[in-house]
């Protein structure tokens, strides 16, 4: 049977970073909702084009086209034992559809890792966060430096700060994740699926408490 791992976490809990490794530890692809929409945007798909009809009228996008991007990306054959999805679902609403899409696919949510830390962490965290211009690597002067500074360790390209870094938005982001997110992380709890990770540890130990979470 296919094994889905949901994982939630607030801007800045190192989500991203720790999908990518779970992803490559277990086999599992890693599917986050982000680069999805970028993909198809990038590629004038049809949900892309659809998406961008209401990005540009700066509405949401509705969930049918959210939850038709990610049934496409789990139908590929790298989805085949299953996936850790990453910045989907955020609401109970996308849980719903996304448990009845999984019967489809013969799988369900099997555990919800909920990678935690303090406020002043996250901010402390991705007011440090600088971006490469090429190919989006990211960096962050206190956890994961770059070699030179300023610049890309991968493509040596120059490092920015997205606005979205900067401190007024973090903690803008940090509230809003907490508000939309809040009643999902109750929704998994009631169904007895949330699994609790400390965030504020090194990534390695973060890892570790994830893999052993898993393994149970």
């Amino acid at each position: 049977m296919a094994t889905f791992i949901v994982l939630l976490g607030p801007p800045g809990v190192g989500k991203g970073t720790q999908a990518k490794v779970l992803s490559e530890k277990t086999g599992l692809a890693h599917i986050s909702s982000g680069d999805l929409f970028r993909e198809n945007l990038k590629n004038q798909t049809e949900l892309g084009k659809l998406a961008q009809t209401y990005m540009t009228k700066g509405e949401l996008v509705p969930d049918d086209v959210t939850v038709a991007m990610v049934k496409e990306r789990l139908s590929r054959p790298d989805s085949k034992m299953g996936a850790i999805l990453d910045g989907f679902p955020r609401t109970p609403a996308q849980a719903e559809a996304l448990e009845a899409m999984l019967g489809e696919f013969g799988g369900r949510v099997d555990s919800v890792p909920l990678i935690t830390a303090s406020e002043d962490i996250l901010v402390d965290r991705l007011t440090g966060r600088w971006t490469c211009r090429a190919n989006g690597h990211v960096f962050n002067e206190k956890t994961n430096p770059p070699k030179e500074d300023k610049k890309c360790d991968f493509d040596g390209s120059e490092l920015y700060q997205r606005d979205d870094d900067k401190e007024e938005t973090v903690k803008n982001r940090i509230q809003v994740y907490v508000n939309q997110t809040a009643p999902l992380i109750s929704y998994y709890r009631e169904h007895g699926k949330l699994i609790e990770i400390k965030g504020a540890q090194s990534i390695d130990r973060v890892t570790e408490d994830l893999l052993a979470a898993l393994k149970k």
